[in-house]
C-alpha cells in the first residue's frame, strides 16, 4: 500500500473517531447518559436500560441516534432512542433500571 493511501486511510479514521468523541461529549452535556446503564425508550413507549456505546454495538443495528434492538419489557424488536434521566420520574428510572437488556454492547 502506498504512503498516500495509508495517510488518507489514517485521516479518514481520525475524522470518524473525532466525530464519535464530539458526538458523545455533546450528548453528555445535553443530559443523556451513555455507557453501561443508559435509559432508552422503544417506539411502544417501554423504558429500560441498555449498554449504549457511541459507535459500537454487537446486539443492535445502529441508525445514528437510534438503534434497532430487543426490548426486554415488551419482548419485541423495535427502534429505541436514548432518554435523558432528568426527563424521567424517579419511579420511571427505577422501573427502567429493573429492566436491562443483555450485557453485551
Amino acid at each position: 500500500m502506498s504512503t498516500s493511501k495509508r495517510k488518507r486511510r489514517l485521516g479518514v479514521t481520525a475524522v470518524v473517531v473525532a466525530g464519535y468523541v464530539v458526538g458523545t461529549i455533546v450528548a453528555i452535556r445535553a443530559g443523556y447518559r451513555v455507557g453501561r446503564n443508559s435509559f432508552v425508550r422503544c417506539r411502544a413507549g417501554h423504558l429500560f436500560t441498555t449498554t449504549w456505546i457511541p459507535g459500537g454495538s454487537l446486539k443492535a443495528i445502529r441508525l445514528g441516534l437510534w438503534r434497532i434492538q430487543w426490548c426486554p419489557v415488551g419482548r419485541h424488536v423495535d427502534l429505541v432512542r436514548l432518554v435523558k434521566p432528568g426527563d424521567l420520574t424517579e419511579s420511571e428510572r427505577q422501573f427502567a433500571a429493573g429492566h436491562h437488556d443483555i450485557a453485551v454492547p
